[in-house]
């Protein structure tokens, strides 16, 4: 697992292989990765959109903007968390993503960035 945090939004990652949607002969691998993110903060704040930077080992990098996450704009309120699984396909099944969710707080209507930290994913097996 891996987390940052920005102003007092704690953004863990961890990620998983799924063995079952992967086709290694057609250069398809299938990650799963649960996402957890908790205010940390005295504010109550809502997630308004996600921005990630998927890098694939040898194939071209990709970038994704949109609004909320898997469907949601949460309002995550002081000392509470949300947590969500989303998927992610690679075509060579060594890659990364690193991104950023816009933050805004309910009282004030003020925008936070908050950083994604950086995480890996690697089919097991792969290096051996």
């Amino acid at each position: 697992m891996v987390t940052e945090i920005t102003k007092g939004i704690k953004v863990s990652v961890e990620t998983e292989y799924q063995p079952k949607y992967s086709s290694p002969r057609q250069f398809h691998y299938v990650f799963t990765y649960k996402v957890t993110i908790e205010n940390q903060s005295e504010h109550t704040v809502q997630l308004k959109s996600r921005h990630w930077y998927i890098k694939d080992a040898a194939y071209s990098d990709r970038e994704i903007e949109g609004e909320g996450v898997v469907g949601q704009q949460p309002i995550i309120e002081p000392g509470q968390e949300h947590v969500y699984v989303s998927g992610c396909n690679l075509k060579s099944g060594l890659g990364k993503m690193i991104g950023t969710y816009l933050i805004e707080r309910i009282i004030d209507g003020k925008k936070i960035e908050v950083r994604i930290p950086e995480f890996v994913m690697v089919v097991p097996d792969r290096f051996n």
